[in-house]
């Protein structure tokens, strides 16, 4: 089967966690990169051995060789960059948050129907090993009927007025950022759209969720309790709550083991470990599955899943009432 040749547009540090990952898939090669950053596509391509760097993105989307790309730019240019992707043939793997809301994501995913493209948002957590593991203790009904999820992911940082988390033109704040995690790990675990969502947010002085909580229901009296903050710190853990036990995820994003906590038994723990730098693989080496197979999209992370988290995401900037300039 031929090897697959990737192109990625901005070269930051985001693209060096895929380019790690891919180095990993004797199926795939990272060809070229671009960035309109001067020099830092040619410093990305001599760090990962990238024969080909370009300053403007028109130029590597215009590369014949390139058969998919990973678009790694910031929120707020995902929606142009995945379209000029799709408008000249390519197929997309997008970083989350695909869009920054639900209008954008409907209409590129119209967009790589018509245009006969794979599309697939990059959300690495749901192809861990350790994540896959979790759906199928679930399946067997090894805790009981799941009734609560609770999740946090809270990176605190020194993050000055312009880093791209608290760049409100950067499309910044907590939940895009890092909310969409906790959110995408409810919908693994209940596979279904709540039928209610109650939320709070800290809104801070460059306009934008500084932190945010949310309360989601779903059907069958079960919820998730999730959490999302760039000014406080947390054990970034995931717990899975049934009526025969629990199910404690370590670092749930990233995670390479479960902790299972069945009633009148002792505690087990499932090790599924992977490489340094090695976590974005099962993302990528789905995605060229699913391309080499000619699927649009994929049975894991299907784009009605993007889809549906980004409208829960809508809805609780709609609470806040934060709304971002390309929006209006």
């Amino acid at each position: 089967m031929k090897t697959m040749q990737w192109g990625i547009l901005g070269c930051g540090g985001i693209a060096n966690m895929f380019a790690k990952g891919l180095r990993a898939l004797p199926e795939g090669h990272l060809l070229a990169g671009a960035s309109h950053t001067p020099g830092r596509a040619a410093e990305f391509a001599k760090k990962h051995g990238m024969e080909r760097s370009y300053t403007q993105y028109d130029e590597l989307l215009a590369d014949p060789e390139i058969d998919a790309i990973y678009v790694a730019t910031t929120h707020n240019f995902h929606y142009e960059n995945v379209k000029r992707c799709l408008e000249r043939g390519k197929h997309v793997l997008c970083e989350k948050p695909f869009t920054i809301n639900a209008l954008q994501a409907q209409e590129l995913v119209d967009l790589a129907k018509q245009n006969n493209c794979f599309l697939m948002e990059a959300l690495w957590t749901r192809f861990l090993p350790a994540i896959v593991k979790l759906q199928e203790l679930l399946a067997e009904g090894v805790i009981g009927e799941v009734r609560a999820v609770r999740a946090d992911f809270c990176a605190a940082g020194n993050f000055d007025k312009n880093h791209r988390m608290r760049n409100k033109a950067l499309a910044g704040g907590a939940l895009l950022d890092l909310g969409v995690y906790p959110i995408s790990f409810a919908d693994i675990v209940f596979d279904a759209i709540p039928e209610r969502i109650q939320s709070s947010a800290f809104i801070g002085d460059t306009e934008v969720d500084d932190r945010s909580f949310y309360l989601l229901d779903y059907p069958g009296g079960r919820y998730a309790q999730l959490c999302s903050s760039f000014t406080h710190r947390a054990p970034n853990d995931a717990w899975v709550h049934g009526t025969e036990g629990f199910i404690r995820v370590p670092q749930f994003w990233m995670t390479q083991g479960l902790e299972i906590h069945r009633t009148g038994s002792e505690l087990e723990w499932i090790s599924k470990p992977f490489g340094e730098g090695e976590g974005f693989k099962f993302e990528i080496a789905h995605a060229m599955k699913c391309i080499q197979a000619g699927k649009l999209e994929s049975d894991i992370h299907p784009l009605s899943k993007t889809l549906s988290i980004m409208r829960i995401m809508d809805e609780l900037r709609e609470q806040w009432g934060l709304v971002y300039s390309n929006e209006k």
